[in-house]
């Protein structure tokens, strides 16, 4: 495929089906849409969600990722899906397995709905496990064994695969932190757990790198890759490779009057809680190659400077 087939791609607008169109990306991603002039049926899993939706210019479809055939129904009536639920709730609260297995599902029938069709099918997945100590690209592959959250890895793949079934599928891995003024997400989890412990921790030396990208930034590569992303593509919502966990604590403990330091690795998940298991991980990431496929240039503020912000430290944050 020619870069000019790329282009020509996003010149018509969709119809464009979002799952977890109320969420953190989702509700970026759902006003980018229409701006670029696409119609958008948002997944609404509550009066809430469905007024935000509504208010936003969104047609509101009711259900959830358990109501397979209102996936099937929304997705089949569509020019093309973007999927950003995820049961993120069961997940961190210990049933990662469970949630996962919901979220195949859900693929599985939108996959149903749109093959045979060539039209896009994107995928929100991560950046975790691929390569430790590198700087992964999109053309690593993860590890689909071995533990619990790989099952998102192996959902990935099937998503890939969709491309032999005649769907533009691709995958966007995001980095672990996509941050901006709302996110209730790790950063927010990690400014609550300084504020309780009164230390704004990393553990061992500090020196591994999260990739991080502003939500503002993620939600217009999502928009990019239902446009115009050719089957079977890997994209990285990176706009920063590597931001070390021990600069992130250094600003927090700054923002906060509390003190910064290491906290031993078999510490780590008496202190940090759930995030225990993630503040560990090395997994810098590039995008190099998603930048030059769909001419995506993140604009937003980098992590640290969105820290320095000050809307993280407005007031306490959930820690979970």
């Amino acid at each position: 495929m020619t870069v000019t087939d790329i282009k020509s791609l996003g010149s018509s607008p969709m119809r464009i089906f979002v799952t977890g169109a109320s969420g953190w990306i989702g509700s970026a991603l759902v006003p980018d849409l229409i701006e670029a002039g696409h119609h958008v049926l948002g997944l609404a899993r509550s009066d809430a969600s469905a007024d935000a939706l509504a208010g936003a210019g969104a047609e509101v479809v009711r259900g959830t990722i358990d109501d397979l055939d209102v996936l099937r129904d929304a997705a089949a009536a569509s020019d093309g899906v973007v999927h950003l639920a995820f049961k993120h709730e069961e997940a961190f609260g210990g049933d990662f397995q469970g949630a996962g297995e919901a979220d195949r599902r859900a693929v599985d029938a939108i996959g149903d709905a749109l093959a045979g069709t060539g039209r896009p099918f994107v995928l929100a997945s991560g950046l975790a496990g691929l390569t430790p100590g590198r700087v992964a690209t999109e053309r690593d592959r993860p590890a689909t064994g071995g533990s619990p959250v790989a099952i998102r890895a192996v959902t990935a793949e099937a998503v890939l695969a969709l491309a032999s079934r005649g769907v533009r599928s691709s995958v966007v891995r995001l980095s672990p932190t996509c941050h901006g003024d709302g996110d209730n997400g790790f950063m927010a989890a990690l400014v609550a757990i300084a504020r309780e412990k009164g230390v704004s921790g990393y553990v061992g030396d500090g020196a591994n790198r999260w990739p991080a990208v502003h939500r503002l930034d993620a939600a217009r590569l999502f928009r990019l890759a239902a446009e115009k992303a050719p089957a079977g593509s890997v994209l990285h919502g990176v706009a920063e490779e590597g931001v070390t966990i021990r600069d992130v604590a250094e600003v927090i403990g700054r923002h906060l009057g509390v003190p910064v330091a290491s906290v031993a690795a078999e510490a780590a998940a008496g202190h940090f809680g759930w995030l225990g298991g993630f503040i560990a991980l090395d997994v810098a990431a590039s995008s190099t190659l998603t930048r030059e496929l769909l001419g995506w240039a993140p604009a937003g503020p980098g992590l640290l400077a969105d820290l320095d912000k000050g809307h993280y430290f407005h007031g306490p944050a959930a820690t979970g």
